[in-house]
């Protein structure tokens, strides 16, 4: 049986074998063809389609005063990164999530794309969100497996105040754009 819905429900869709519930969209509605085109042109490449452009992102990241942390979630720049993904590609590539995207290189960017490519298509493959290295895995480092609802190996995201796995400094966290931002000052330079 379908667990009590949480506030931050806005649709549940259920049989007698699955339910599924979709979480924090600010609007949930029934459209059709033509109002599902006008949405998917207001939206910035995704990584998860094979067919996508980067550049496309990157000729606004490249412009932008903006920081890559906020550039990364906003869904007219790359679609379909989610905080998790944003906080963990830029652990993976050593960025400080306040760099400004105008100060991002076109090679960090074009690492950064094919990295969410593969770890989100696995995200959907494992059905969890996993973003550690081989070589930083718990059995690799001996180190207890990460505990958290959200499930899945990571560096940074919901690690506040946690050493880092690489550096043993401290995770930092702070509020960016109504959203948590996780990163390691000491790994994560400008």
């Amino acid at each position: 049986p379908a667990p009590p819905a949480a506030d931050t429900v806005r649709l549940r869709l259920l049989n007698e074998e699955h339910h599924a519930d979709l979480r924090g969209p600010t609007a949930c509605a029934l459209i059709d063809e033509g109002g599902k085109k006008a949405i998917h042109d207001r939206l910035g490449p995704d990584p998860l389609r094979p067919d996508d452009d980067p550049d496309r992102a990157w000729k606004r990241i490249s412009r932008s005063r903006t920081t890559i942390a906020a550039l990364l979630m906003d869904q007219k720049v790359v679609a379909g990164i989610g905080n998790v993904y944003r906080a963990e590609v830029l652990f993976r590539h050593g960025i400080d999530p306040y760099r400004l995207g105008k100060d991002i290189t076109r090679a960090e960017w074009d690492a950064m794309w094919a990295d969410l490519a593969v770890l989100m298509r696995e995200g959907v493959r494992k059905n969890r969100i996993d973003t550690v290295r081989d070589e930083h895995l718990p059995e690799a480092m001996g180190r207890p497996p990460r505990v958290d609802d959200h499930g899945g190996e990571v560096y940074v995201y919901r690690r506040a105040h946690l050493p880092c796995h690489i550096c043993g400094g401290g995770i930092r966290t702070a509020d960016l754009a109504s959203r948590n931002l996780f990163w390691c000052p000491a790994c994560q330079t400008r």
